[in-house]
């Protein structure tokens, strides 16, 4: 398919055209991974679940920090 594209930024085109050339891939084939990559990313973001959130490993010793903010918050009189 051929089409024309207009409302381009100029400096993005032309950094987007020069990594396209870096990888070894013609203009359209790298507009077109581009487009799907962002439409993949746009549809995971969609469909994202409190399931999909990935827990910290945090260092030893901040076992506690949940109770430590606990206590800073509400045993402190800060209730309101």
């Amino acid at each position: 398919m051929q089409l024309s594209v207009k409302n381009v930024e100029g400096n993005i085109f032309k950094e987007f055209k020069a990594e396209a050339v870096r990888e070894g891939l013609p203009v359209g084939k790298s507009l077109t991974l581009a487009m799907k990559f962002w439409l993949e990313k746009k549809e995971r973001k969609n469909k994202m679940s409190i399931l999909d959130i990935k827990t910290k490993n945090w260092t030893k010793g901040s076992e506690k920090t949940s109770e430590d903010i606990d206590k800073i918050l509400y045993e402190n009189g800060n209730s309101h």
